[in-house]
């Protein structure tokens, strides 16, 4: 891989530019250096270590809430018995798969961007970074991609709590949690009823005194085994690649089933998945009051807990679920509305993510700031009128990285389409007065509804739909035509324009 064009005048230049080295990041310098080897690139990652989520939460119990087989890359095999996996062996897995493929050399840390501003007359992009040491750094690059994941790294969502300023104990959230910090014998209430509170509340009451999930409203809760028992059969019988691939699509084809099946017949997927809760808690647990949402099935992520964990903790009186509103933080708890008290030595705000539209990047195209709550995307990774930029953003409804594979492989067709045609410009250009602008995603959960107006929109057809469908894409991003009548190639090499005059 070649590198930067340090030493000549002006700033250093790479033919792509990636914006973080997490998960998508470092596959992003994998199928780079497989499709497009004679293509420079550089990874800017903001924090000092790579990993990204997986390096940065370490709360107790960090897991994946979806199988490695398909939150694994498509080309290195998830080779571990855990299927649902723990935080440090997937950051283990990431680390890995740079070193082996020298990505590594090819990462800047403490890199953090700040701008990208795009010049039609250079045919690239200037890209800001603040250095952790305070420095600013100047880069330009051909085309940006940005893999730095849908979140602010800055700081969870926490609500304003009334009354919290008179709490003793310790408040947290999940996303800042406290190095070393003791809660053996500890009342511990943690405030929420997504994926990071099921997962810590079963983490922790092995060691607390006590651990009391307090939810405004239930969440489906799924819970399958830890371990791929098929899987770890086939990886016995069969070449480790083989083995990865047919779990990897038996996961897709499950999932995709499932969510059409949530879709098609909600009220049948909604009175299984509670009559499996119902079957793990035993007939005098309140199901109803605890465990049954008053949406559909996938209008919000599904939480999966690994080997029913959640639900163990619950019966071995060691963890408890209380349905209710807080009414006010307190000396030494919390006070709900029912009237009802909970004490508490710490509280944990597992209250959600604050959301981040285009890794917090401020970008302009030839002088003009790009608003991107006002831009269609282009098949959920490109942007309206925004040159040679995409984003890496993953399923909803599925694992993270099956879509970002996908648009990994399309972003190198790209390069190599350009290359190849001497054109230097690619253009998502929507000229159909009839597509309609829709939410970028159609979910209920509260972290996405409080972002979804700063978002792009998706439209309300092809190539501005998206699909939240990994077969869809596949034939969309590994297999449909480029030259598609929405993408504008232009901007052609100098010595070809010379050519053509």
């Amino acid at each position: 891989m070649a590198d930067g064009s340090a030493g000549k005048a002006g700033p250093e230049h790479f033919d792509v530019l990636i914006v973080g080295a997490g998960l998508s990041g470092v596959g992003a310098g994998w199928h780079l250096q497989d499709k497009c080897p004679d293509r420079s690139y550089v990874i800017l990652e903001g924090r000092d270590a790579i990993g990204g989520t997986w390096d940065l939460f370490r709360y107790p119990g960090i897991r994946s809430d979806s199988d490695m087989y398909t939150l694994g890359y498509a080309f290195k095999p998830w080779t571990q018995a855990k299927a649902i996996a723990d935080g440090p062996s997937i950051l283990k897995y990431v680390r890995d798969t740079a070193a082996e493929n020298g990505i590594d050399r090819n990462i800047r840390y403490g890199h953090k961007v700040t701008s990208a501003a795009w010049s039609s007359a250079d045919a690239c992009w200037t890209v800001e970074a603040q250095r952790s040491d305070g420095a600013a750094v100047t880069l330009t690059a051909g085309f940006v991609f940005l893999c730095g994941g849908y979140y602010s790294y800055e700081g969870g969502y926490t609500p304003e709590f009334p009354g919290v300023e008179r709490f003793k104990g310790t408040l947290i959230h999940p996303q800042k949690w406290p190095e070393g910090l003791d809660y053996a014998g500890k009342q511990v209430v943690v405030i929420g009823s997504g994926a990071t509170a099921v997962t810590v509340v079963p983490a922790m009451a092995g060691t607390a005194g006590h651990v009391t999930m307090l939810q405004r409203s239930p969440t489906y809760v799924v819970s399958r085994p830890a371990e791929d028992a098929m899987a770890n059969r086939l990886r016995k019988a069969l070449p480790a690649k083989l083995a990865y691939h047919l779990i990897r699509w038996r996961n897709v084809l499950f999932g995709m089933w499932f969510f059409r099946l949530a879709r098609n017949k909600p009220d049948a997927v909604k009175k299984n998945i509670i009559d499996m809760v119902r079957a793990q808690l035993g007939p005098d647990y309140d199901v109803g009051k605890h465990f049954t949402p008053t949406y559909n099935p996938w209008d919000q992520r599904l939480c999966l807990v690994p080997d029913a964990d959640l639900f163990e903790a619950i019966k071995a009186g060691r963890a408890s679920v209380v349905t209710d509103h807080i009414e006010s933080f307190t000396e030494d708890g919390i006070k709900l509305r029912s009237g009802a008290q909970l004490k508490a030595d710490i509280i944990v705000s597992a209250t959600g993510l604050t959301l981040q539209v285009m890794n917090g990047l401020s970008i302009s195209v030839d002088g003009r700031a790009v608003d991107p709550g006002a831009t269609l995307s282009y098949k959920g990774m490109m942007y309206e009128d925004t040159p040679n930029l995409a984003s890496s953003f993953g399923y909803t409804n599925a694992s993270w990285t099956l879509k970002c594979d996908l648009t990994c492989e399309y972003i190198c067709r790209l390069l190599n389409h350009m290359a190849r045609t001497g054109l230097r410009q690619v253009t998502p250009r929507n000229d159909d007065p009839d597509i309609e602008r829709q939410p970028w995603l159609d979910f209920s959960s509260g972290y996405v509804q409080r972002a979804m107006a700063k978002f792009p929109k998706q439209g309300s057809k092809a190539p501005w739909k998206l699909h939240q469908n990994y077969a869809l894409d596949l034939m969309s991003l590994r297999y449909a035509k480029l030259e598609d009548g929405t993408l504008e190639f232009s901007n052609p090499t100098p010595a070809r324009a010379k050519v053509a005059a």
